[in-house]
């Protein structure tokens, strides 16, 4: 004989009084302590980007200002590294005599081209000598017997972009300077200064951007090298940065939020049952 019938419905039923497992007030607060730490962080992050954004806007500002000043002269320049003050970009004028001997090469890029940026000594009247990027050259014409009409005789004036000497490389992935092939990969002002032969005490400690001057050459040097190659690509991508990490908070917000809606729906509905189960 077929056993009693069971009812489907009795077992989908909860015996009465029984709730479903919720976590405790100590899992709660637990909880409650990491969102709002993380909460912290994203407004945090945002708000330091937000400043970040404020001293990029600064300083591209400055740096638009410094482009556009009279230019003065190297010993003034000296006298503000001299004070540790931010020479970058300053304007420059300088007289002087090249040492063409001495010339040492970057290795750069100019227009998707690869080549070099020639870094020249320039001796002024007084003795003293200054570092001179005059420019790039195609990689073919680095050696200076392919551009003959580039080794420039005799005085000369130029004008360009105070720039800083680094202390030390700026990344571990940039390669070390080979200085026995004459190929500098970061600018190591005292590496430049021993190899082109020149004496440090006597070498102003910065470097001089020539600008778009053109240098004089023959029909088949190109008028090398091709001044005025300083960077002022200078990325500002901060408000974008603070946007993100201020949406990751709302949203977060918003989804702990519809968490916490949905839980106290639950609890609710919870309650209600034994009542539609137990008609008074």
């Amino acid at each position: 004989m077929p056993g009693p019938a069971k009812s489907t419905v009795a077992e989908s039923v909860r015996p009465a009084g029984t709730t479903p497992r919720r976590s405790g007030p100590v899992a709660r607060l637990l909880s409650g302590i990491l969102l709002l730490a993380l909460f912290a962080a994203l407004v945090a992050l945002g708000t330091w980007q937000m400043q970040r954004l404020h001293w990029k806007e600064s300083l591209l500002a400055a740096i638009a200002e410094r482009r556009n000043a009279p230019p003065v002269d190297v010993d003034a320049i000296a006298g503000m590294v001299a004070t540790g003050a931010d020479i970058e970009y300053r304007t420059v004028r300088v007289s002087g005599t090249f040492q063409n001997t001495g010339e040492r090469h970057f290795f750069a890029t100019y227009n998707g081209q690869t080549g070099f940026y020639v870094y020249t000594p320039l001796t002024l009247a007084d003795g003293r000598t200054v570092l001179i990027n005059r420019g790039f050259v195609p990689y073919e014409r680095k050696e200076p017997a392919t551009r003959p009409e580039s080794q420039r005789e005799g005085p000369v004036t130029i004008s360009g972009l105070a720039r800083a000497r680094l202390d030390a490389k700026p990344s571990w992935v940039v390669p070390d300077n080979d200085i026995a092939k004459n190929i500098f990969y970061w600018k190591d002002w005292t590496a430049m200064t021993a190899a082109s032969g020149l004496s440090p005490a006597r070498t102003l400690p910065f470097f001089i951007d020539a600008d778009a001057t053109p240098n004089p050459g023959g029909p088949n040097s190109g008028s090398l090298p091709v001044g005025g190659v300083t960077q002022f690509d200078l990325p500002n991508n901060h408000l974008q940065y603070a946007l993100t990490w201020y949406g990751l908070a709302a949203a977060l917000v918003g989804v702990s939020g519809l968490f916490m809606f949905r839980k106290r729906a639950e609890a609710r509905a919870d309650h209600a049952e034994p009542r539609r189960r137990n008609p008074e």
